[in-house]
């Protein structure tokens, strides 16, 4: 079924059963076990290291078929008491399929221990080391037990946590483009923020693991429409058909040599790319916030040196590293003549400076022919820097697959 159509029935059911899907998260533990609730602590508060690919000769490998970046640590008083044993309904967009799945639970933002009641996929439920309760600590994140569910390529997928309490900070990912749901005793109410979920690996024998994004509100999807799945990578995602996974670390805003929103780049580049189940390739779309948001960085090489620097750590992983130059913006409220400078100096060091394996080439692609220092009118959202839905598909058309994949045929039909 094709994504966006798919997306639609979700909606109505999920809209349709709220009741039903209550009353699954909240039943009592005979309903998913047979046997009082267990409960585990994650062994090691700051991480827990995922497989990656599989050896050659094994029947299988894991790989992410979709992940988040955790952006912040939010107070989550909406509602009030209501809040108190809490339902939240993930729901997410596969790019790869398998015949199970295991999910990651982040605390990174958070204060105090996280406890997760209960967890399902897909209505199956989830344990930690054998348990179906887990505490997360402070800081720490978790990776599940994996569960024998099917998980089709190209398809939503609703992740079922229940919390008991309302206590915080609580780690999301926010302005997903995807309606979530969290249900309390006061009903349902939508929210476009992931909440504690950071990815979704899937045992596959048919992908030959994953390539992971990392950007900011561009690689993100800030200006496409909501539940459609039209950011670039989900564009990617569909040329593959299912032979590598898509994993998105894209954060609105973030830049690659400040904090801002969400943790710079080179600090989160281990976390949300470097342990990334089974990832293959990465691909880095950064630079733009740095070069137009105040304190804005006015030495082009400072930026290309971090490019570098987040290749050189891919590399000592083994990877393959695809970069992209930075788009034109005039219109937009920060632009100046002198920072258009900036941008067009990384952009050449881009090109030329050897910072990329491969570079991909989302400058010439989108700009204005008569006006280059501007985005095409027809890629443009409407406020000079982000794109629109179609701009996000010119994106997604631009890499070549065998820079993405040199393994695999150069084609659209992987």
């Amino acid at each position: 079924m094709p994504r966006r159509q798919g997306y639609a029935l979700l909606i109505a059911l999920v809209a349709g059963t709220a009741a039903l899907a209550a009353a699954v998260a909240f039943a009592g533990p005979l309903l998913f076990s047979g046997s009082r609730p267990q409960s585990v602590t994650a062994p090691d508060p700051r991480s827990v290291a995922r497989t990656p690919a599989a050896p050659a000769h094994s029947t299988g490998l894991w790989a992410a078929t979709w992940a988040a970046a955790p952006v912040a640590g939010v107070t989550d008083s909406s509602d009030g008491s209501a809040l108190h044993r809490r339902t939240i309904r993930n729901v997410v967009h596969t790019s790869i399929g398998g015949d199970a799945a295991r999910i990651t639970l982040s605390n990174v933002f958070g204060t105090r221990p996280l406890v997760v009641e209960r967890a399902t996929v897909s209505s199956r439920p989830v344990t930690f080391r054998g348990a179906d309760r887990v505490t997360v600590a402070a800081g720490g994140q978790v990776v599940s037990d994996p569960v024998a569910v099917p998980v089709a390529a190209d398809s939503d997928l609703v992740v079922t946590l229940r919390t008991p309490t309302a206590e915080g900070p609580v780690t999301l990912h926010g302005r997903s483009h995807q309606t979530s749901y969290v249900d309390t005793a006061w009903g349902t109410r939508r929210t476009e923020d992931w909440r504690y979920l950071t990815a979704v690996d899937v045992h596959t024998r048919t992908a030959a693991g994953t390539i992971a994004v990392i950007g900011d509100s561009l690689t993100a999807g800030t200006g496409s429409t909501l539940d459609t799945n039209s950011r670039w990578p989900d564009v990617l995602a569909d040329r593959l058909h299912g032979r590598y996974g898509v994993a998105n670390a894209g954060i609105a805003g973030n830049r690659i040599l400040r904090d801002g929103s969400g943790v710079r780049a080179g600090a989160r580049f281990d976390r949300d790319v470097l342990d990334i189940a089974g990832v293959q390739t990465v691909v880095i779309a950064l630079g733009i916030n740095d070069v137009q948001q105040s304190p804005q960085e006015t030495d082009p090489r400072r930026i290309a040196d971090a490019l570098r620097s987040l290749t050189q750590r891919a590399h000592a992983d083994g990877l393959r590293v695809v970069g992209a130059t930075l788009m034109p913006y005039e219109g937009y409220r920060t632009w100046t003549p002198a920072r258009d400078a900036v941008r067009e100096q990384v952009n050449t060091l881009i090109r030329t400076g050897g910072i990329f394996d491969h570079v991909i080439d989302f400058d010439a692609a989108a700009r204005d022919p008569h006006r280059p220092t501007r985005l095409h009118p027809a890629w443009d959202s409407g406020d000079h820097l982000h794109l629109n839905d179609a701009g996000y598909r010119l994106l997604g058309s631009l890499a070549d697959l065998t820079e993405l994949a040199p393994e695999q045929p150069g084609s659209d039909q992987l």
